[in-house]
């Protein structure tokens, strides 16, 4: 058991953290390190280790022998795996009642002679269904503005007649007479310990402590009813790659009349041709070609409202970045639009006219005949 860790310390709770604090530390984890979310090579293990911890902390039962005896209260195999190690010769009768919650989680029942408080009884009251999730992809410009997108869901949803329960009416359900309305039913067995007893879930109500007189005649007794609808999913501008979306109530169906669990929707938005988005701001390559660079000139950019007039300043360089205000993405959580930032690419061309190259050829003329320097003549002096 060396190589485990603490269940607490795996949930990032405390010890003495409440069920609603487990719970709400196992969701956020389980879908951190789902295998069909996360692709890092060690997620599933991840979300293994979180399931088996969600496992026990959340049954108090588990969590009481966790509490009082480590992983020995909740793990066959840490209680000695070869007929127990040396025995329980060093405790009294009184202490075996101690043991009652281990002993039941070992063998998945009571013992005889142990406390009552060891059976694990079903969960008889509404449960809710598991969370689903889905991955869509959007594109870049609808992550930027937002957008309405029309999902058709197949989901089980909970009969409007009988509310889940499969009965007719409120009077026609009643303690199932085989379990008598615990959920379980008992049987005892001789065993190298002495007489035993073994619990399981009752086959009749499968372990929920109720009997049905009279099916639902809308779900026939399901609790539920299949469907398939188109369901809008708001898409808010400024979304970005990952963050999801949850929508209410259309995960899988919750048990005992309990509600639906929820979708979370993944959102994968799809690259631009020519922008880049980096948070809330925007980055554009333009190509400017060397005459319009050295002598400066104004061009129509891009950005993702339409084009807008950007003046380039005489004498700019390859790489100088220009900055239009308020032309990025609208910020998800504060409302404020980013900003576009301009890269200049000076480009040369090779496709020249007749006249372009004489007029070339007159400039590199009056610059070898120039007393100044020339660009060239200052970076070779540099080596001198």
């Amino acid at each position: 058991m060396a190589d485990k860790r603490d269940y607490y310390e795996v949930l990032g709770v405390s010890k003495n953290a409440t069920d609603d604090e487990i719970k709400r530390a196992y969701r956020k984890l389980a879908k951190k390190y789902h295998p069909d979310l996360n692709k890092e090579p060690d997620a599933a293990e991840k979300f293994k280790e979180v399931n088996e911890a969600n496992e026990v902390l959340s049954d108090p039962k588990k969590r009481q022998a966790y509490d009082q005896f480590g992983f020995a209260g909740v793990d066959p195999q840490a209680a000695g795996g070869n007929g127990f190690g040396g025995g329980f010769s060093g405790f009294s009768s009184g202490n075996f009642s101690d043991f009652g919650d281990i002993f039941g989680d070992i063998f998945g029942s009571g013992m005889g002679g142990f406390s009552s408080s060891s059976r694990s009884r079903a969960k008889q009251g509404p449960q809710k269904g598991e969370d689903v999730f889905r991955r869509i992809s959007i594109s870049f410009m609808d992550a930027c503005f937002g957008k309405t997108e029309t999902l058709n869901l197949t989901f089980d949803e909970q009969c409007e007649h009988c509310h889940g329960t499969g009965a007719e009416s409120p009077s026609d359900i009643e303690n199932c007479p085989r379990c008598h309305g615990t959920g379980y039913v008992e049987s005892v067995q001789q065993s190298l310990f002495g007489m035993m007893r073994t619990q399981s879930p009752c086959p009749d109500c499968h372990g929920t402590g109720k009997h049905v007189r009279k099916a639902c005649h809308v779900c026939h007794g399901q609790g539920y009813t299949r469907k398939t609808s188109p369901v809008e999913i708001k898409i808010p501008a400024g979304i970005s790659s990952g963050q999801q979306l949850r929508v209410a109530g259309k995960g899988s169906r919750g048990s005992n009349g309990g509600p639906n669990g929820d979708l979370y929707i993944e959102i994968n938005v799809q690259p631009h041709k020519y922008f880049v988005r980096d948070g809330k701001d925007i980055y554009l390559d333009i190509p400017v070609s060397a005459v319009d660079a050295t002598i400066g000139t104004s061009v129509d950019v891009p950005t993702i409202d339409g084009d807008v007039s950007m003046k380039i300043p005489a004498g700019t360089q390859d790489g100088t970045k220009l900055r239009l205000k308020g032309k990025g993405v609208v910020d998800l959580r504060g409302g404020k639009k980013g900003d576009e930032i301009v890269t200049v690419r000076i480009k040369v061309n090779d496709d020249l006219s007749r006249k372009e190259k004489e007029l070339y050829k007159q400039l590199q003329e009056l610059q070898e005949s120039s007393k100044s320097e020339t660009l060239w003549t200052k970076f070779k002096n540099q080596f001198k």
